[in-house]
């Protein structure tokens, strides 16, 4: 009958296809909206498509400034609000203790500590957003260096002298090396100090005579403001690298936000009586083995292994995470990573990193 006529099913079907399309495209123009909204307010998490959209629909007007520039080897606001178009520069300096005060550690971006023969320990001084007139003293390479300064891109190494093996090793390695002979007028003798403790330079001299016309390097750490992940208190750091020169404390002290060094009850000291400090002090175990390489007193040179996995111990904000390093072959970044399997940021500010032998231990105290 005709009161009983229904619609036929295939007009219906094609109305219901075309709701469809209607809902769905209205869902869409809501969630592109949201989006919208979203980078609107957290603009440094859009990527550039998004922000030139946004700007296209006059939102650019309320969105924020993306944030400054940062260093990328301590995470920090960049000077002038521009990364310095440079290289890392890595000077050997020594720690003897007739070399301290030591010059220019304060102003290194990173500092590596690794032993070296008969119980004593050297630093790998890492410049790259920051700089100094006078760095040293300055003294011989070692077979680890360039492994260590291949995470660095093309890096500058600056050194005085070198036993022939080492100076192969140097000479083969993806750097820029500059030796007192190749590094010319770069390097001085202060002759107030007893050699060889008296050489040293200048960052922006060392770069001028490499020439190096690199860019800066990529992050090697990550950074983060808060710890992410599980930390306990830490007040202080005990690595006795050794009794007689390397006996290492690190101390955390509230009122300036860094950590202290000190070598036993010595507080350790940089030209001008500042003790050295830092933000991060990131302990990686390491495995250390007699090497064939021998110094001039025939004190075989230590082979430090920096590549496997390891323990690793990294303090920041008056706290340490326990946790392990990674890192698969020397073209590799060594990466740190927290019990719970997330990576360990680091604070942004300087970071010292310590190559501390497997066969000592580490210790410290709340």
């Amino acid at each position: 009958m005709s009161g009983s006529h229904r619609t036929p099913s295939r007009p219906r079907r094609a109305l219901s296809r075309r709701g469809k399309i209607v809902a769905a495209g209205a869902t869409v123009a809501v969630v592109a909206a949201g989006t919208l909204g979203y980078f609107a307010l957290f603009p440094e998490r859009a990527p550039a498509f998004v922000r030139t959209a946004i700007e296209k629909v006059g939102l650019g007007d309320v969105l924020p400034p993306p944030p400054p520039p940062a260093c990328p080897l301590t995470g920090v606001e960049a000077p002038g609000g521009e990364i310095p178009s440079r290289p890392a520069l890595a000077l050997k300096v020594e720690n003897l203790p007739e070399a301290r005060p030591q010059a220019g550690l304060q102003s290194a971006d990173i500092v590596y500590e690794q032993p070296v023969e008969g119980g004593i320990t050297r630093f790998i001084a890492i410049f790259q957003c920051a700089g100094s007139e006078r760095v040293g003293p300055i003294r011989s390479a070692r077979a680890a260096d360039p492994e260590v300064l291949s995470q660095f891109g093309t890096a500058v190494l600056g050194y005085s002298g070198a036993n022939a093996t080492v100076t192969r090793i140097v000479e083969r390695a993806d750097l820029v090396s500059l030796d007192e002979t190749s590094g010319g007028e770069a390097y001085t003798r202060d002759p107030s100090r007893a050699s060889p403790h008296n050489v040293y330079a200048g960052t922006a001299s060392l770069l001028r005579v490499a020439k190096a016309g690199h860019d800066a390097p990529d992050p090697v750490f990550v950074f983060a403001d808060e710890i992410e992940g599980p930390s306990r208190k830490a007040a202080q750091v005990h690595l006795p690298f050794s009794s007689s020169y390397g006996d290492v404390y690190w101390s955390w002290s509230r009122r300036i936000g860094s950590w202290m060094r000190a070598h036993g009850q010595e507080p350790h000291l940089v030209e001008g009586g500042e003790q050295v400090s830092a933000t991060n002090i990131v302990v990686q175990v390491v495995d250390v083995t007699a090497s064939d390489i021998l110094d001039a007193a025939g004190n075989p040179s230590p082979e430090v292994e920096l590549t496997g996995s390891g323990k690793a111990y990294v303090f920041r904000d008056g706290r340490v995470i326990v946790g392990r390093w990674e890192r698969e072959s020397a073209e590799d970044l060594t990466r740190f990573f927290g019990k719970d399997g997330s990576e360990i940021a680091l604070a942004p500010g300087r970071t010292w990193v310590e190559l501390f032998p497997s066969t000592a231990e580490i210790t410290f105290t709340k």
